[in-house]
């Protein structure tokens, strides 16, 4: 009977699943990563604070949009940035790709740079509309590879409507 009961839980919790990632769902959230999970060369002090907009184009794409503040030693980085997901599992298992222009400025030093990072990470639904969403990353800078990319763990708020 409990074999029973728990296959039934099973396949209605995979039902409400895969209703979240259906054509025409929005979605919006916010992450954060740094506070030392992150590693990079020139940074010893990393505050990064993203907020995403998306909308599912086709079953099990979406495609994104961010907006992004980082802190790094001393210095202040705005980015903006595209990018998508597709999710593999129905469960909330994604892969993500974006990329990024950021903007930098130390006293009167400008900077600019472009990313690409692909990341991998898993949405856990707390009801139809919420979900945590962790995602280690490889954040490759276009401009210095060696010294301003950075690999990291960034955990996430979504909310899909």
């Amino acid at each position: 009977m409990k074999k029973i009961i728990m296959g039934l839980v099973m396949a209605l919790s995979t039902l409400t699943a895969s209703a979240q990632f259906e054509v025409g769902k929005n979605y919006i959230g916010a992450s954060v990563s740094g506070l030392g999970l992150s590693y990079s060369k020139q940074a010893k002090v990393n505050f990064d604070l993203s907020a995403t907009a998306g909308r599912l184009l086709a079953e099990n794409w979406m495609l994104l949009a961010n907006v992004e503040y980082q802190h790094l030693d001393g210095v202040n980085i705005f980015e903006l940035g595209v990018g998508g997901r597709y999710y593999i599992v129905q469960n909330g298992l994604y892969l993500g790709l974006g990329v990024a222009y950021a903007h930098s400025k130390y006293e009167s030093v400008k900077s600019d740079n472009c990313f690409i990072t692909p990341e991998i990470g898993y949405a856990f639904f707390l009801n139809q509309h919420v979900t945590i969403e962790p995602a280690i990353y490889y954040r490759m800078s276009v401009n210095d590879f060696a010294d301003a990319s950075t690999v990291g763990l960034k955990i996430g708020f979504g909310y899909y409507f």
